[in-house]
């Protein structure tokens, strides 16, 4: 006879969610900016100064320095690894990210590579040409890179030059690695990142599954479908693969699957976080009401343009937006609330500012 799954409320849910992200603490949390990516498996990068916060609010007392540090040293790298979109992932998870992922992303775009007359043998001179520039760690910045392509005779308007380096990304033959001046430095996967062991299909998956899950759980087996453009069939090997590492739980009827080892998450309180624009706590599911009301989404994403402003969240709900400022070269954010903060979300917010200050400042 089957056991039930136990029941959690939306409050729960909230809970349980921001603990995963490591948005609120528990023990035992990442002690290091890799440990804090390690932990979400990937972080959406395609807002760059956007994502460093998501990082830096996530490891206790982490500064933008050690964000640009890790990803000088080779450990955090920057790719076009999950939906085609921008991803900061620990080095040695890329990939196995890719080798899950790439197939389903790259073929997804495949009407828009012939319509940019991106052949195999377009992509074979491309690859020639940008390996001949960057290798031996020789980072180089987009631009530069672009100026490589165009001296060499291959076209990169019309947002060719994008969906080369793109694909090239998607393949697993470069990435985003060192900082270089506004920009991040190209460099190659096999250079700038050690061997890993090749796994097969079912390993990979159970842990896939086991680490989205370990950073964004509780979720459903559509969320991370969506999240990672898998089948929901290879969601649910995944799960079976993962075995006792995984159960489920669930939530309005519907179930959702966590890590088994999950701890108990802290007491959900209603402090006011400075979350990012486009962060995970609401980017890393497909359906986002829990934490975000519909009639707010508007206010989130204005006019439907695809920009996720930065959020306010307090006891797991999307509560307002904020809005960075600048006085005399020091950083600071502004709160734009539904509505009214109470005093102690007002005492709060003020507090996630100042680490906010805090992280900016060198």
């Amino acid at each position: 006879m089957s056991t039930a799954s136990p029941v959690l409320s939306q409050r729960e849910l909230l809970g349980r969610r921001l603990a995963a992200q490591q948005v609120t603490t528990t023990a035992g949390g990442p002690a290091t900016v890799t440990d804090t990516v390690r932990r979400m498996f990937a972080i959406q990068s395609q807002d760059f100064g956007q994502s460093l916060w998501g990082i830096g609010l996530r490891t206790p007392g982490a500064r933008r320095s050690d964000v640009l540090r890790a990803m000088a040293e080779g450990s955090v790298v920057r790719s076009s690894s999950l939906r085609g979109t921008l991803m900061m992932v620990a080095a040695e998870d890329l990939r196995d990210i890719l080798a899950v992922s790439g197939e389903r992303t790259i073929a997804s775009a495949r009407t828009r590579q012939r319509q940019l007359e991106l052949d195999e043998a377009t992509m074979s001179r491309a690859r020639e040409v940008i390996e001949g520039a960057i290798a031996g760690r020789n980072a180089l910045g987009r631009d530069a890179v672009l100026h490589e392509l165009e001296d060499a005779g291959i076209r990169t308007g019309s947002q060719r030059g994008y969906h080369i380096l793109w694909l090239l990304a998607e393949r697993g033959i470069v990435c985003w690695g060192p900082p270089s001046g506004s920009q991040q430095g190209l460099v190659l996967v096999e250079e700038w990142i050690a061997p890993t062991a090749r796994l097969d299909r079912d390993e990979l998956l159970a842990r896939f599954v086991l680490r989205y899950l370990i950073g964004h759980g509780p979720a459903t087996v559509a969320n991370l479908a969506w999240w990672a453009r898998l089948t929901l069939a290879d969601v649910r090997r995944g799960i079976a693969a993962a075995g006792d590492a995984v159960c489920e739980v669930t939530v309005g009827g519907i179930i959702h699957w966590m890590a088994a080892a999950s701890p108990a998450p802290p007491a959900l309180r209603a402090d006011a976080l400075a979350l990012p624009g486009f962060d995970e706590y609401l980017l890393g599911y497909s359906d986002r009401s829990a934490a975000l009301p519909p009639e707010h989404f508007e206010k989130i994403v204005p006019g439907g343009n695809g920009i996720f402003l930065p959020i306010i969240v307090a006891a797991g709900r999307v509560i307002g937006t904020w809005r960075r400022t600048s006085t005399r070269g020091m950083a600071g954010i502004v709160p734009e609330p539904f509505g009214a903060l109470t005093s102690a979300q007002s005492r709060t917010f003020e507090a996630a500012a100042e680490r906010y200050r805090e992280f900016t400042a060198t």
